[in-house]
């Protein structure tokens, strides 16, 4: 069937929205408008529905039928969905065209729900949220392939700024840490190519980085620009791995404490309740990388070198649509 247009997260949670949802519906939007950035895999029954602008990407991104499921504020809801024991394919192809989903489960038994009377909905709650770079399940991941999330922090003051990037594969418990230029941030990053990359809402609409951005295109991420804060840096990370100071992990620049609690604090929202082991963060010199010129037809207008290490080979960042 043909829909093009469907309500965006804004238009449902607004009060009339609200107002004049089903009970089902209601929950749905509460859901949705917690997880804004992600497709909502939305559990009912043996199967995961997507609605709304989540069931257009969905349905383009993976060639599955696109329906209806009657109205809202006097629009079509279009919908689709995938088998539940399907859902692991579905979701290596989403992530893959680097679209991040946030799985929603049901959290009680339905008998428990007709208690609370006839129109009552099932509790549910999103018990994960899979993104490019945050995957543990094995099934998803690439072999041979490294999983890397990775965090841009930048300080300001003195004659420039500072930037700095770290980076973490889950899957290996690899965390490293990095100081970088603007000139050569392009290249840092597609150095460690990593899977995703997250900024701060501010720096995501800097236009000082906005050539870096257009390049990476969907590996991209911009999150509040509380996980970058480097006043709390410092503690975040020694909470994560239960020791009181960082004194005996070496030493870092502000920024590098800004980047990996940031890479941090997006591993702990991810992964909801569990938390990963993860190696001590290590500091990277730039004494150890070898710097020769990109591949003109990957970065057409980058100015500044390529860093390759003797043991890396080039790989093409994510051109998903």
């Amino acid at each position: 069937m043909t829909i093009t247009d469907a309500l965006t997260v804004a238009q449902l949670a607004s009060e009339e929205s609200r107002l004049s949802a089903t009970p089902m519906m209601e929950q749905f939007i509460e859901i949705k408008a917690a997880n804004p950035d992600s497709l909502l895999f939305y559990r009912m029954g043996d199967f995961y529905e997507l609605f709304f602008e989540d069931a257009l990407e969905a349905s383009r991104a993976l060639g599955i039928t696109l329906t209806r499921r009657g109205q809202h504020l006097g629009q079509d809801i279009p919908m689709c969905g995938v088998p539940v024991h399907a859902a692991d394919d579905y979701l290596q192809k989403l992530i893959g065209f680097g679209y991040r989903v946030a799985v929603c489960e049901q959290i009680e038994d339905p008998a428990e729900a007709k208690k609370r009377g006839g129109k009552s909905v099932v509790r549910r709650d999103v018990i994960r949220l899979v993104t490019p770079g945050t995957i543990t399940e094995e099934k998803l991941l690439n072999p041979g392939d490294s999983n890397y999330l990775m965090a841009l922090a930048r300080i300001k003051g003195g004659d420039r700024p500072v930037y700095a990037l770290a980076w973490i594969d889950i899957s290996t418990g690899v965390f490293r840490v990095a100081e970088s230029e603007l000139q050569r941030l392009l290249a840092d990053i597609l150095r460690i190519d990593p899977k995703e990359l997250i900024v701060s809402d501010q720096m995501f609409h800097d236009v000082d980085l906005r050539g870096v951005f257009d390049v990476l295109g969907r590996v991209v991420s911009p999150q509040p620009s509380v996980l970058f804060d480097s006043a709390t840096a410092e503690s975040r990370i020694a909470r994560y791995f239960n020791v009181g100071t960082l004194d005996g992990f070496g030493g870092f620049t502000r920024a590098e404490l800004a980047a990996g609690a940031a890479a941090i604090a997006y591993v702990e929202k991810t992964q909801i309740a569990e938390r990963p082991p993860l190696g001590r963060p290590e500091r990277e010199s730039t004494a150890s990388t070898l710097f020769i010129d990109p591949p003109p037809a990957l970065i057409s207008n980058s100015p500044a070198p390529c860093p390759v290490r003797a043991r890396d080979r080039w790989s093409r960042p994510s051109t998903a649509p």
